[in-house]
């Protein structure tokens, strides 16, 4: 592909395959599902431009669910419209969802996960190397100012040192951005000629035509997918009397889908709380075993809700078996966490759009740009602990409260396979799909014998 020319569009038939190809691939959460992401959209096919990838990535970092999931769907939507946003926001969760069933069912079963330890060993760490790798790349870009690199590197510190909720150190980058904008535009602009990388041309670059967003249009997306939204309840109450255990889940469910800022880290501890003392849908334990689950597939890593719903209705079953319940309520919290995904993408983003031109709120994404750097940086920092070292402890001295490692549970071989995935990527190029599968080989290999 001609680095000076504007790739050709592509078919929605091509676009399909590559949703699918990073639905297949999205490991390594959030961190990892934007770096691949920008990688095969951004860098490879050149589909959507960086700083127009970045613009819907602040977006998404604003809204309650899965971010990346949000982005797949806010590109898909730009590339073909609403069918484009409805496939890849769906194509980034199906591969996940069924393997999060199969895995649900195994673990009802049999209470056993040890088994996916062996096999998705050397996968994690070809996966953080993959981080990374996309971290360095981005923050080049995204960081292009002394006053970008100080965003960063509060916004790390406030989520790595302080613990401060995400959406805390979202918003406040965001105001910090626009009172800048406003009061002193020159930390914004003082960017030397050096330094300023302009977009490759790209499908979705600059010259891209806006959306027409309108009250007609936000009315019918509002009706479409609250519809969608509430018609679980409906079937519920048609064919189940009173209270049960598909009406809590649906209804706890779409709860969370509304307050799930910063993915489901935020909301774990409370979900678990939840699951176990109130609902009695998970034992004291399990939820630590569901999110194990959910990080071995791919997808967001919120699927680990599909686990509970799982559990929840395959321990209290109504007219079907277990089993079959334990779908039914997996595929009910999967649908009241993800469509409402798609009604928050579909009637903002044509208005966020058509308002890159706006001063005040270019600059209040920017700086949210910048401090999703830092938001990136903590996912991998974190993320990186639980690869490299079998404890992670904490350090609590008043406001503070850091993760650390303890450094003689250091794992060599996931150190050595991080090491091998990164030559890889970086000095031999190749792909991601047989990184990962290389590096998935050796550590089955490593951990079975």
């Amino acid at each position: 592909m001609a680095a000076g020319r504007v790739p050709a569009h592509p078919s929605f038939a091509e676009a399909v395959k590559v949703w699918a190809k990073i639905g297949l691939l999205s490991f390594g959460g959030p961190a990892g599902q934007i770096a691949l992401m920008h990688r095969e959209l951004v860098e490879e096919r050149r589909w959507i431009s960086e700083s127009r990838f970045l613009h819907a990535l602040n977006y998404c970092m604003l809204l309650p669910g899965p971010e990346a999931q949000q982005l797949a769907t806010y590109v898909g939507w730009l590339l073909h419209g609403t069918r484009g946003g409805v496939v890849a926001g769906t194509l980034f969760v199906i591969p996940g969802f069924f393997v999060i069933l199969a895995l649900s069912s195994a673990y009802a079963l049999f209470q056993q996960t040890d088994w996916l330890v062996s096999l998705f060993y050397g996968l994690k760490a070809a996966v953080l190397a993959i981080v990374v790798e996309a971290l360095v790349r981005l923050g080049r870009r995204a960081l292009k100012t002394g006053f970008d690199r100080f965003l960063a590197v509060l916004a790390f510190l406030a989520l790595f040192a302080f613990a401060l909720p995400f959406p805390l150190v979202v918003i406040a980058a965001g105001l910090i951005g626009v009172l800048v904008t406003r009061h002193a535009p020159s930390l914004r602009a003082g960017r030397a000629k050096g330094e300023r990388t302009p977009d490759l041309p790209s499908v979705i670059g600059a010259d891209f035509a806006e959306a027409q967003p309108s009250w007609r249009r936000a009315a019918t997306v509002i009706v479409l997918w609250g519809s969608l939204w509430v018609a679980p309840f409906v079937v519920i109450s048609v064919l189940l009397d009173g209270a049960n255990v598909y009406t809590d889940i649906g209804l706890f469910f779409s709860q969370m889908a509304v307050v799930t800022f910063g993915g489901a880290y935020a909301v774990l501890s409370y979900v678990a709380q939840q699951a176990v003392e109130t609902y009695h849908w998970l034992k004291p334990g399990e939820m630590l075993d569901g999110l194990a689950l959910a990080e071995t597939t791919p997808g967001p890593l919120v699927l680990v809700l599909s686990f509970v719903g799982f559990m929840g209705a395959y321990r209290t079953p109504i007219g079907v078996d277990a089993l079959t319940s334990g779908l039914f309520g997996a595929a009910l919290a999967t649908w009241v966490t993800f469509v409402p995904c798609f009604l928050w993408i579909f009637l903002g983003a044509p208005y966020i759009e058509r308002l890159r031109a706006n001063a005040a709120l270019s600059g209040a994404l920017s700086a949210i740009s910048a401090a999703v750097a830092g938001v990136i940086l903590n996912l991998a920092v974190w993320f990186g602990l639980h690869v490299l070292f079998d404890e992670v402890w904490r350090l609590d001295r008043g406001p503070l409260s850091i993760p650390y490692p303890n450094w003689p549970t250091l794992d060599a071989f996931a150190l050595g396979l991080t090491i091998a995935a990164a030559a890889l990527l970086l000095w031999w190029k190749r792909g991601i799909f047989q990184t990962l599968a290389i590096c998935a080989a050796a550590g089955w290999l490593l951990r079975s014998f």
